[in-house]
């Protein structure tokens, strides 16, 4: 029994991470770069797939009388693995291996197991989160629809309405944080190579650690760009989000030995 779980627990002990310089981001961001350029069609056809389905969501969530906002922000909190893709096309380039839309889809089926049980967890967040922020409103403000537009609108009439703000935010700033710690070198890590889920989140929460001040750093890039894609109703992300996941691959691949 003593060796069975003293081997249980080496499958599942974090991999060996670096400690990298702090302007690296750039240097993702170039070699993302220079991934779409390889790869127009296949890079922006995922980005095109993300500007729809985050239109198609946000419109849906509208319309049913939801807080579309949160719905959105849900959908964004998985955006990680739906980004496999994206890790795979940098993957096959970086191995000298030409690629196209439907080959990128492949690359998941080298450890479907794992990124199906972490994709399933990313479902529970968001789907917990959306319904956090539902009951956020009809605790804190039961006078107005649950949705954040209408929020900032009456946030001048009443202190309330400024608290929930607030609340709102650092609640979803902090789920959001989670999030990007467990996933940012877990999911290219688990289509790179045989390892289990709760490895490959210790792994990265491992790499968050080692490298505090650049994952800030390289946090606030993706949200600023990701904040700029929605901005213009979601179609910024046809090319900013092939950029973040292509960069993310390479962040991985600077991270993890």
């Amino acid at each position: 029994m003593g060796l069975e779980a003293t081997s249980s627990e080496r499958r599942r002990a974090p991999l060996n991470v670096r400690s990298v310089a702090i302007g690296q981001p750039l240097i993702w961001l170039a070699a993302a770069w220079r991934d779409m350029r390889a790869n127009p069609v296949a890079s922006l056809s995922y980005g095109l797939l993300f500007a729809i389905f985050g239109d198609l969501i946000t419109i849906f969530a509208w319309r049913q009388g939801h807080l579309f906002i949160a719905a959105t922000s849900g959908f964004l909190l998985i955006a990680p693995l739906l980004c496999g893709g994206l890790y795979e096309i940098s993957r096959r380039r970086q191995a000298g291996q030409s690629s196209t839309f439907l080959i990128s889809l492949a690359g998941g089926r080298r450890n479907a197991r794992e990124l199906v049980k972490l994709g399933l967890l990313l479902a529970i967040v968001g789907l917990c989160w959306e319904r956090i922020s539902t009951l956020l409103f009809l605790l804190l403000a039961p006078h107005i629809p649950p949705d954040l537009l209408i929020l900032l609108a009456e946030m001048p009439k009443l202190p309330e309405n400024r608290d929930l703000m607030i609340i709102w935010l650092l609640s979803g700033g902090s789920l959001a944080l989670l999030v990007f710690a467990v996933t940012v070198v877990s999911v290219p890590l688990l289509l790179d190579r045989q390892v289990g889920f709760i490895t490959a989140m210790r792994t990265s929460l491992h790499a968050v650690d080692a490298n505090i001040r650049l994952m800030v750093l390289w946090a606030a890039i993706v949200a600023t760009l990701t904040v700029l894609g929605i901005a213009t109703l979601f179609f910024g992300l046809v090319v900013l989000m092939p950029l973040i996941g292509h960069a993310s691959w390479h962040a991985y691949r600077d991270l993890v030995e």
